[in-house]
């Protein structure tokens, strides 16, 4: 059933959608290659009298005349940082009320990332964010206390938003992977949800961002992020269409039958040659066709990682 955009809080936000998709699946599923970090400050709490006093912030103390304790984050398994494109392209197919069984693409990239995030936090694993557009929007380093995944979620709870026609941003997916490869902490898990439909012209300089990451040791997953019926295979009625692009506003009118052939063909290609490459550079690419459920999506791929 279609349910108001802005209603989604009151559905019980993300985090709790995360924990349905989670609940009795997550554990253990990933063995994490990367271990030791060293411990990191996470936040403060109220000292407890008869504890020792080795961690008490002295500084906070004559400021506030508080005791605090500064508390640490303990040695994790793995940073992750989970990257989601943003861009208008990524709002298709335009959906006014969020339905579950039919979302666009930046919700199920959403969805999915908030489901990864609680699979990541009940495994003891450092979580962060990026999303970007033209330029990076946001970007979080992987932490692991509670105060920081409230704000990724809260943070995702942001791009729920309705596609605003009046509101273009292009996408320039090559840059802020670059910028990506360099901000984020060495060796982590980079998990990219996109269309990837920049650059179709040439996959030259985007698979140059791609081993910038692996270059810099991130483990890298691709989740390609399309609707197989609608942009892969053209599956529109015959008869004539006006096609809007959504980065752009440029129009065009054509009766998708008459090229549906050699538009099939090209797509085809270009994944086929998106997904060679990434084989050749070991990373992980994750076909997400949001005809799917985006927790059959991520059932199939973590069973598989599982195995692997």
């Amino acid at each position: 059933m279609p349910i108001e955009v802005s209603n989604i809080a009151q559905l019980g936000s993300l985090e709790f959608l995360a924990r349905q998709i989670v609940e009795g699946f997550i554990t253990g599923l990933h063995k994490s290659p990367f271990h030791g970090f060293s411990v990191e400050f996470a936040e403060h709490r109220l000292y407890n009298a008869g504890e020792p006093t080795k961690n008490i912030d002295w500084k906070l103390y004559a400021r506030t005349e508080k005791l605090f304790v500064k508390r640490y984050e303990e040695e994790t398994n793995l940073r992750c940082q989970i990257v989601i494109d943003k861009s208008s392209s990524m709002h298709f197919p335009v959906r006014n009320k969020l339905d579950f069984n039919h979302l666009n693409k930046l919700w199920f990239s959403v969805y999915s990332g908030a489901a990864l995030i609680e699979m990541m936090r009940r495994q003891r694993d450092a979580v962060g964010l990026t999303t970007f557009d033209e330029d990076i929007i946001l970007h979080t380093p992987a932490k692991l206390s509670r105060v920081h995944s409230n704000m990724i979620y809260s943070e995702l709870d942001k791009l729920m938003l309705p596609y605003e026609k009046n509101i273009k941003t292009k996408t320039n997916t090559v840059q802020c992977l670059h910028k990506i490869a360099e901000m984020t902490h060495k060796r982590s898990l980079v998990i990219i949800f996109s269309d990837m439909l920049d650059n179709l012209d040439s996959y030259h300089e985007l698979f140059a961002a791609l081993e910038h990451l692996r270059y810099n040791k991130h483990e890298v997953i691709l989740f390609h992020v399309f609707d197989s019926l609608l942009e892969q295979k053209l599956e529109f009625e015959n008869r004539p269409h006006r096609f809007v692009d959504l980065e752009t506003g440029e129009t065009l009118k054509l009766n998708p039958i008459e090229i549906k052939e050699r538009y099939e063909e090209i797509m085809t290609a270009k994944k086929d040659e998106l997904l060679r490459h990434c084989y050749q550079y070991q990373i992980d690419y994750v076909e997400a066709d949001i005809n799917k459920a985006y927790d059959q999506v991520l059932t199939s791929y973590l069973i598989k990682r599982k195995k692997i």
